[in-house]
Parts: structure tokens; C-alpha cells; sequence
């Protein structure tokens, strides 16, 4: 790891000011590696396992909810300790809580104890949360006209452990019944790992830590009173861009390993239909984090809502056996998410300044969770009451909601309008 300039300098160059962007893009992007490893496994075989501890498949959709529901008080959590002691501490230890939350469940699978499943997916939601906050980090000392390129090189970081976690699923699965555990326990068990090394990375390496160094260079926070309000609106069409885009994602992934189960298909099949909807999530991360930077926000977040619906559609008319249809829309379903993560992630690194900007950021990322609780809470009750075909329809045609409030954000004055910066 390169050495890191002085951040106490008042006079830091534009120079020192680069490296220590380098440095820091550096840092998060290690660990969202093993941070990418750790999420996959409630994404992959979380709903399978609650069905086999549970024998409903009205409710296998819970540990999505519960771990979302963990990572919306993370993403609180977070953010509020973000704000008085910088990004290290905050990620280390959210990351440090989702590694526990692994191991209870793991713990719980063993015992066959399910109150303790759900005690434990609820913390395992920690290193989710973690894991997407992460990509905060990057944008602290990016230029302006590269923070939606700062935000995508974080979450691409992710794609090798969150991709590889799925496509292992046979492989971890087999050294968890060699090890004497379920076999449903075998991502877990990296998930713990992971998660405990992506904290370990943050806290030895995140120094000197980005945010605070954005907050000195800021200068004094400026007087509330002559604060714009253009920003403000900012933050709640960003909010709105991920919250609605992160339902539509969260519904129909979580109940497509169930529906593909119903039709006999194996651990292997589904886990390379995820693997790739992971990828589609996170792969396109560089190219679409440019094309904000060149058109802004707003082109970008149409593009999430049309791409969603095209998702819907084709997971909606894809056999249920049909292990190509799936992936499509699963991939189709990733891509949009893509699209709406960093478009909206950069409407609200625009619309806010570093005296306030991680506890927003935190408060944001606690809507996204919540909506995505609710999404996966939802989406098992919808299927089991109609179908997945319905489920799908219906989380593709949400995303369609997003037009009308970009349509409501477009007014003459472009003064806040997030994204729009050219690249210098």
C-alpha cells in the first residue's frame, strides 16, 4: 500500500489531494472484494434455507426482509458515526457486526433453533448495508466531475466476490457437509470470513480517513439560513430513483431461486442465475458511472426504469424451467438496479456538502433498506397468493413510477442538477 500524505496541511495540493483519492479508491476497493463474497450468500440460499428450517414457502421470503431490515439500522448507524468519526470506524465495524450476523446463522442452521435464523439474518444485515455504503468512500475526495466514476469503481470491486460466492454454492456446500453443517450453511461460512476481512482491510488501511479530510478542506459548515434549496430536492429524487428501483430489484430476485426450486432446478443452475444477475448488478458499474458523469443523473435513471420493466416482462413470460429466460431477466433486473444505484448515489453526493453529507447518506441508504424489506417481505406473499408472473409484472411496472418524478425534478434552473458536471 502506498504511503499517504499529510491530510493535516491546510494547504494540501491538488496534487496530495489525488493521492489520497488514489490511496482511499484503493483501499474501498479491496474490500469490497470480500465484502461482494459476503453479501451473495443471503442473496443465493437465504430463502432456501428459511424454507427447509420452516417448511413454508409463504414465508421465504422473510430472511430477505430480516436482513434488510438489519441493514436499514446499520445504514443508520453508520452514518451517524460516519459523521463524527469518519468512514474507518463506521465501516469497520458494520462489517465486524455482519461477519457475527453469519455466524449466528450458521449457528442456528446447525441447532435448527429458527428464532435464532431470524435474530441473525437481522444482523447478518449489517454487512449489506456496509457493503453498499462503502461506496461513499470513494466519492469523498473524487473531483466533481468523476464522483459517479468514483462510485462505480467501488461497486465493480465487488463483482469478484459477489459473483463467486453464487457459483460456489455446490463447492461451499460440499465443505459444509463435509464439515459436519448443512450444506445450505457452506455461504455463510465464507460470508463470515469475508465480511470479518473487509472490516479488517477498512480499519488497518483507511488512513488517513477520506471524510474527514473532505471536511477539513471544506472549511467551517456555512450558515443553515443561506443553505440553496435546490440541493434538498436533489436528495429526494435520488432517494426516490434507489428506493423504487431497489423494490422492483428485490422482489423478483428473491422469489426466483423458489420458483426455480418448484421446477426442479438444482443448487448449481440457480446459483449461476444469480451469479450472473450479481454481475449484471455491479460488472456495468464502469460504464454507467461515465455516462453520468458525461449526461447526468436523470438520462441514466430512465434508463433503470425502462430496463426494470423490460426485466418484469421477460421473467414474467419465461418458463418457469427455463433456465436461459431466467437469467435474462434476472440479468435485465440487475443492469436497471445498476443503473438506478449510481444515478441516484449521485444526485445525493451532488445535493449535499461534507458537514452533513455521511448523515444523509446514512438516512438515505435506511429508506433504501426499508424499501427493500418490505420488497422481499412482499414479494413471497404476492407469489404464493397469485404467481411469480404477477410478481414480476407488478415490480416492473413500479419502476415505471420513477418517470414522473424526474419529470417533476426537470425545471428551467439546472443550477442543482446532479451529474451534470462535464468530465474535466
Amino acid at each position: 500500500m502506498p504511503s499517504a500524505p499529510s491530510a493535516t496541511d491546510p494547504s494540501l495540493t491538488d496534487e496530495a489531494r489525488h493521492a489520497l483519492y488514489r490511496r482511499s479508491l484503493i483501499v474501498v476497493v479491496v474490500s469490497q472484494v470480500f465484502g461482494g463474497a459476503g453479501l451473495a450468500a443471503g442473496v443465493t440460499v437465504g430463502a432456501l434455507l428459511a424454507q427447509d428450517m420452516l417448511g413454508n414457502d409463504s414465508l421465504a421470503g422473510l430472511p430477505t426482509a430480516l436482513f434488510t431490515l438489519g441493514s436499514a439500522l446499520t445504514a443508520f448507524a453508520v452514518g451517524r458515526l460516519t459523521q463524527r468519526t469518519g468512514r474507518r470506524g463506521g465501516l469497520a465495524a458494520g462489517f465486524a457486526a455482519g461477519a457475527l450476523g453469519a455466524v449466528g446463522i450458521v449457528t442456528a442452521a446447525v441447532a435448527d433453533r429458527p428464532v435464532l435464523l431470524f435474530l441473525s439474518l437481522f444482523v447478518y444485515g449489517a454487512g449489506t448495508a456496509t457493503n453498499l455504503q462503502a461506496r461513499y468512500a470513494g466519492t469523498d475526495l473524487a473531483p466533481p466531475g468523476r464522483r459517479a466514476t468514483a462510485v462505480s469503481i467501488a461497486l465493480v470491486s465487488t463483482t469478484a466476490g459477489a459473483v463467486g460466492g453464487p457459483l460456489s454454492v455446490d463447492l461451499l456446500g460440499e465443505f459444509a457437509v463435509s464439515a459436519g453443517l448443512p450444506a445450505l450453511t457452506g455461504p455463510f461460512v465464507l460470508a463470515a470470513v469475508a465480511f470479518a476481512v473487509a472490516g479488517l482491510v477498512l480499519f488497518v488501511f483507511l488512513r488517513p480517513d477520506p471524510y474527514l479530510v473532505a471536511q477539513r478542506l471544506a472549511g467551517p459548515p456555512a450558515v443553515e439560513s443561506t443553505a440553496p434549496a435546490g440541493p434538498d430536492k436533489g436528495v429526494v429524487v435520488g432517494a426516490t430513483v434507489m428506493v423504487l428501483t431497489q423494490v422492483a430489484m428485490v422482489a423478483i430476485m428473491t422469489m426466483t431461486p423458489v420458483h426455480m426450486r418448484h421446477h426442479d432446478r438444482g443448487l448449481g443452475q440457480i446459483g449461476l442465475v444469480i451469479s450472473l444477475h450479481i454481475a449484471a448488478m455491479f460488472l456495468p458499474s464502469l460504464v454507467t458511472g461515465r455516462l453520468v458523469d458525461r449526461l447526468g443523473s436523470r438520462p441514466v435513471a430512465v434508463a433503470a426504469a425502462v430496463t426494470l420493466l423490460a426485466a418484469g416482462v421477460v421473467a414474467a413470460v419465461a418458463p418457469g424451467d427455463s433456465v436461459a429466460g431466467l437469467t435474462i431477466a434476472l440479468m435485465l433486473l440487475g443492469l436497471g438496479w445498476n443503473f438506478g444505484l449510481i444515478s441516484g448515489t449521485t444526485y445525493i453526493v451532488e445535493s449535499t456538502t461534507p458537514e452533513t453529507r455521511a448523515r444523509t447518506q446514512g438516512s438515505v441508504d435506511v429508506l433504501i433498506a426499508l424499501s427493500g424489506a418490505g420488497g422481499g417481505a412482499a414479494s413471497a406473499v404476492i407469489t404464493d397468493a397469485t404467481s411469480f408472473a404477477t410478481l414480476s409484472l407488478a415490480g416492473g411496472l413500479l419502476a415505471l413510477l420513477l418517470i414522473p418524478v424526474l419529470v417533476w425534478q426537470r425545471r428551467p434552473s439546472q443550477d442543482a442538477t446532479p451529474g451534470a458536471v462535464p468530465r474535466p
